[in-house]
C-alpha cells in the first residue's frame, strides 16, 4: 500500500487485471470503517487548512495595504512600518488585522470605510446608552462592529488580490456574507446582446456552474431583472417569485438579493447573493453593506480582474480609439463617437464627442472641427428633450444594449430659429465608447412617405396605365381596394364596367367615354364587385396625358373608397327622419301638457278676498315646452269657512307629470272638504299617490286657515316649510316631519300650527323659485329670505317683486302662494 496526496491510503495494483479479493471478515468491517473515519477526519484537516491559508493570506494583503500607506504617510520604510503596526496593535488592544482595517477606513474614505464608520458610531451612541463600558453587550457590540470593519476589508484586499473571479466571489463570500447568514455568490458579467455570463461563483453545487454559464437574453432571472431595473433586486424566496436561476434545486425556497455592479455609469454585471431559507426583511446597515460589496465586485470587475471566460470583442478594457475611428470612418451613415464624462463621484453627466465622420452633416450647419471635442448636451440641446435621445445612448452605454428607431423627432437651431425634424436612429456601445448614428429623412423622403400616409388614411389607390405599351401600375392600396393579391395582374380601366355594380354600368361608360374619346378629365361614383363578393362604393378620378401631337398616351387618376362616407349618409338621412318625427311627436306632447296645465290651472292675477284675509297666488310656467312640470297650487274657501291653501310639485316633466299634478290638485280638494286636519289630508293623499295614480311621486304643503282665531294648522310632505314675514322680518317655518307623497304606502304627516297677527304675510313657494345648480340649498334660502323683507305696498307687489328678483337658474316652473291678515280695524 502507498499513501496519496491526502493522506489516506491508496490500494496498491498488481500486474494482473482484477484485485485480489481480501477476506469478508468482522475484524475487516471494522478496520475498513476505522480508515474511512481516518481519511474523512484528514480531508476535513487539510480543507481547514487550505482555508486558514486563505484567510492568512487575505489578512496579510490588508496588513501589507496598511504598510504602504505607512510607508507613504511617514516617509519611512516598510520594515518600520510593520513595527509600528505591530507596536500600535498592542498598546490599543486589537489584532493587527483590526488596526490594518481602520487604517485602510481613515485613508479611503470610501463605501466600505462609511459602512463601517456608521457602524461604529451606531455602536458608540447604543453603548453610550447602556449603564458602562464593562457591561457584556457593550464589549460585544465593540467586537461586531470591530468585526464588520475587518471583513468588509477583508474581502477587499482578497478580491484585489485575486487573479480569478472566482477567487473574487470567494473572498466576498467568505469574509463578507457569510456572517450575514448567506451560503452562496454568483458574478454576472454584462455581455453584447443583452446576454449574461457566469464569470465567478462560490457555495453553489459544481454542476450548477456549468448549466448556467451563460444566459441568453428574454430570460428573465433576478440577475436580468436587477439589470432592467438599475437597481437592488431583494426577492423573499425563489419559488415566491417563480424566476429560475443558478442553485434555485438547492434552495428552492431560499432568499435571493441581485444588485447591478456600475463603474461611470455603466453596467458592468450582477451580484447575486443566496440564501438557504425565506429571507427576511433586513435592517438598513445590511443593504448598505451589500451595496458596498457591488461596488467592490464592480471596482474588481473595471480594473480588468481575469476571468476563467474569454471576453466577446469590443467588451474588453482596453480601448482601440484609432480602431474605432476607423470603424466609424467605414460607416456609410454620418455618425459620430461618444465618450462618456462623469463628476468626482463617478456619475454619469454627459458625452464629450470624440470623432465625427466624413459624412457626417450638423443639423445646426456647424463644421465638424467644431463639433469635435465638445459635450453632446452643450452641442445638441435637444438631445435632453426631444425623444429623450441623452436617455437613449445613456442606456445604450449602461446595459450595452443596441438601440434602433426611426422617425426619432429633432430639433435643429437654424439662426436662433428653431426646425423641427426627425431622423433614423442607431446607438452602438463599444467598450466604454458609443457610436451614434442618425440618418436625417431628406425632404423628398418625407413627402413621399407622407403621400403613402396620406393615401392609406383616405383609403386612396393611385394608378397609371400606358395605353401604348399596355403597362399598368398599381400602389398597394388599389390592390386592397379591388380585393387582389399584390401578385395578381393590375385590371386595366376600360374593364371598370364589367367590375361595377349592372345598375352602375352606364355611369362606368360615360366616364371611359369622357376620359378616352373626348379627351378630358373625368370622374364617377361606382359600386365596384370584388371577387370575395363584397361590393365597395368608389369614385374614380382620372386624366389622360397627351403628347405633343396631342394623341392620347396614357391616363393615370386614383380610386377612393367612399363605402363609410356613402353609409354614413344613408344612415344620417334615416336619423334626420326618424329626429323629425321625435322632435313632432315631442312638441305634440308639450303643448297638450301645457294646454293641460292651462285648462286646469290658469294664473290668477287678482287677490282671493275672504274675511280678514287677502291671498294672492303666482304661476310662472317653463320657458321651454319639453320642461313643463306639474307644479301646482290652490286657494279656495272650504264649507268650514276655512281656507285652503296649498302648494305641490310633481316630480319629473311633460304630460305624464301635468295628468299626475290634475289628479294630486283634485283630491287634495276633495280630501279637504272632509273637515279633516292637514297631516291626515296629507295621509290620505299618499295613499292616492301610491295606489291610484301611474307611480306619481310629488311634494306638496297643505294649510287650513281659520279666521276667527287667526290660527294656520300646516303639514308637509317633503316640501320646504312656509316662509313667515312678521314685523318686517323673514323667517323660515321649522322642518316638520313628512316624507314625499308615493314615496310609501304609510307615510306619517306631522302638523304644526302658527298664530298669525294682522299685517303678516305667508308665503308658501315651489323650488323654481330658489333652486341654483352653483350654490347650496342654504344659501338659496338666505337670499331667498333677504329677497322677501324688501318692502312692498301690498301683498301682490311682494309677489312680484319675488318673481322679478328670483336667481334660480333650472327654467322650473314656479308657484307662489302668498296670504296677509288684514287688520281688523
Amino acid at each position: 500500500m502507498n499513501r496519496d496526496r491526502s493522506g489516506g491510503l491508496a490500494d496498491e495494483r498488481t500486474g494482473e487485471d482484477e484485485p485480489q479479493p481480501r477476506p469478508s471478515t468482522p475484524m475487516a468491517g471494522v478496520e475498513n470503517g476505522a480508515r474511512l473515519e481516518r481519511l474523512a477526519g484528514t480531508v476535513a484537516r487539510l480543507r481547514e487548512q487550505v482555508q486558514q491559508a486563505h484567510a492568512t493570506a487575505d489578512g496579510r494583503a490588508l496588513i501589507e495595504m496598511a504598510k504602504g500607506i505607512l510607508v507613504e504617510r511617514l516617509h519611512c520604510g516598510p520594515q518600520q512600518a510593520a513595527t509600528q503596526i505591530a507596536d500600535l496593535a498592542a498598546a490599543a488592544g486589537v489584532s493587527s488585522i483590526e488596526l490594518a482595517a481602520d487604517i485602510v477606513n481613515q485613508a479611503a474614505h470610501d463605501r466600505l470605510a462609511a459602512v463601517a464608520r456608521e457602524f461604529l458610531e451606531r455602536v458608540g451612541a447604543d453603548r453610550g446608552r447602556r449603564p458602562g463600558a464593562d457591561d457584556p453587550a457593550a464589549k460585544a457590540a465593540d467586537a461586531a462592529a470591530g468585526s464588520l470593519a475587518v471583513r468588509l476589508r477583508t474581502a477587499e484586499s482578497g478580491a484585489l488580490a485575486a487573479f480569478t473571479s472566482q477567487a473574487v466571489a470567494q473572498s466576498v463570500l467568505d469574509h463578507a456574507l457569510r456572517p450575514l447568514g448567506a451560503t452562496a455568490v454568483a458574478v454576472w458579467s454584462a455581455e453584447q446582446g443583452a446576454s449574461l455570463r457566469l464569470v465567478g461563483h462560490a457555495g453553489f453545487a459544481p454542476g450548477e456552474a456549468e448549466l448556467w454559464h451563460h444566459v441568453p437574453p428574454g430570460v428573465v432571472t433576478p440577475a436580468r431583472r436587477a439589470l432592467t431595473v438599475r437597481g437592488p433586486v431583494w426577492l423573499r424566496s425563489l419559488s415566491e417569485a417563480a424566476l429560475p436561476t443558478i442553485g434555485q434545486l438547492q434552495a428552492p425556497h431560499g432568499g435571493r438579493v441581485a444588485l447591478p455592479t456600475e463603474s461611470g455609469g455603466r453596467l458592468l454585471g450582477v451580484l447575486e447573493i443566496a440564501w438557504p431559507d425565506v429571507l427576511g426583511p433586513q435592517p438598513p446597515a445590511v443593504h448598505r453593506q451589500i451595496e458596498a460589496l457591488a461596488e467592490l465586485v464592480a471596482h474588481t470587475i473595471d480594473t480588468g480582474t481575469p476571468t476563467e471566460a474569454v471576453r466577446s470583442p469590443g467588451t474588453g478594457t482596453g480601448t482601440d480609439l484609432a480602431g474605432l475611428r476607423e470603424l466609424v470612418d467605414g460607416l456609410l451613415d454620418p455618425a459620430m463617437l461618444l465618450r462618456p464624462r462623469t463628476d468626482a463621484g463617478g456619475r454619469l453627466i454627459d458625452f464629450r464627442i470624440e470623432y465625427v465622420n466624413a459624412r457626417f452633416a450638423d443639423p445646426d450647419g456647424r463644421p465638424r472641427n467644431l463639433v469635435t471635442g465638445s459635450y453632446l448636451l452643450e452641442s445638441y440641446p435637444f438631445a435632453a428633450e426631444q425623444g429623450n435621445l441623452f436617455d437613449m445612448v445613456e442606456h445604450v452605454h449602461a446595459t450595452g444594449e443596441p438601440f434602433r428607431a426611426t422617425g426619432v423627432s429633432l430639433i435643429a437651431v437654424v439662426g436662433q430659429v428653431q426646425v423641427p425634424t426627425t431622423a433614423d436612429v442607431s446607438i452602438s456601445r463599444y467598450d466604454q465608447h458609443v457610436v451614434l448614428i442618425w440618418r436625417v429623412e431628406d425632404e423628398t423622403a418625407r413627402l413621399t412617405n407622407l403621400l403613402r400616409h396620406a393615401q392609406r388614411l383616405g383609403r386612396i389607390g393611385g394608378f397609371e396605365e400606358n395605353l401604348l405599351s399596355g403597362q399598368i401600375t398599381w400602389n398597394s392600396q388599389l390592390y386592397a381596394l379591388y380585393g387582389l393579391p399584390a401578385t395578381a395582374d393590375p385590371v386595366p380601366l376600360d374593364h371598370l364596367t364589367a367590375h361595377s355594380h349592372p345598375d352602375d354600368a352606364g355611369n362606368a361608360r360615360r366616364f371611359l367615354r369622357g376620359l378616352l374619346h373626348h379627351r378630358r378629365p373625368a370622374d364617377t361614383a361606382v359600386r365596384l364587385q370584388r371577387p370575395d363578393g363584397v361590393v365597395r362604393h368608389v369614385r374614380v378620378v382620372a386624366e389622360p396625358v397627351l403628347d405633343a401631337d396631342q394623341r392620347l398616351i396614357a391616363v393615370r387618376g386614383a380610386y377612393q373608397d367612399i363605402s363609410a362616407q356613402h353609409w354614413a349618409e344613408v344612415a344620417l338621412a334615416a336619423t334626420r327622419d326618424q329626429l323629425a318625427h321625435s322632435e313632432q311627436r315631442t312638441a305634440d306632447r308639450n303643448r297638450l301638457a301645457k294646454q293641460l296645465q292651462q285648462a286646469i290651472m290658469p294664473p290668477v292675477h287678482g287677490p282671493i278676498d275672504t274675511s280678514q284675509l287677502a291671498v294672492a297666488v303666482r304661476y310662472r310656467p317653463a320657458e321651454n315646452e319639453h320642461l313643463v312640470g306639474g307644479d301646482w297650487y290652490d286657494a279656495v274657501v272650504l264649507p268650514s269657512q276655512q281656507v285652503l291653501i296649498s302648494v305641490g310639485d310633481v316630480a319629473g316633466h311633460g304630460i305624464k307629470a301635468a295628468t299626475g299634478m290634475v289628479a294630486l290638485r283634485h283630491a287634495l280638494r276633495g280630501l279637504a272638504t272632509t273637515g279633516a286636519g292637514p297631516g291626515q289630508i296629507l295621509s290620505w293623499l299618499n295613499l292616492v299617490a301610491h295606489h291610484l295614480t301611474d307611480q306619481v311621486m310629488a311634494t306638496a304643503i297643505c294649510g287650513l286657515y281659520d279666521p276667527p282665531t287667526r290660527t294656520l294648522r300646516w303639514a308637509r310632505a317633503g316640501h320646504l316649510p312656509p316662509l313667515l314675514l312678521h314685523g318686517g322680518r323673514a323667517i323660515n317655518l321649522p322642518m316638520i316631519r313628512g316624507i314625499l307623497l308615493g314615496a310609501v304606502d304609510n307615510g306619517v304627516y306631522e302638523e304644526a300650527q302658527v298664530q298669525l297677527q294682522p299685517g303678516d304675510t305667508l308665503l308658501m313657494y315651489t323650488d323654481g323659485l330658489i333652486e341654483r345648480k352653483d350654490r347650496s340649498l342654504r344659501e338659496s334660502l338666505e337670499q331667498l329670505l333677504a329677497t322677501a323683507e324688501h318692502p312692498a305696498t301690498g301683498l301682490d307687489q311682494r309677489l312680484d317683486h319675488l318673481l322679478i328678483h328670483s336667481n334660480s337658474d333650472t327654467d322650473d316652473d314656479t308657484c307662489i302662494v302668498g296670504i296677509q291678515v288684514r287688520d281688523p280695524s
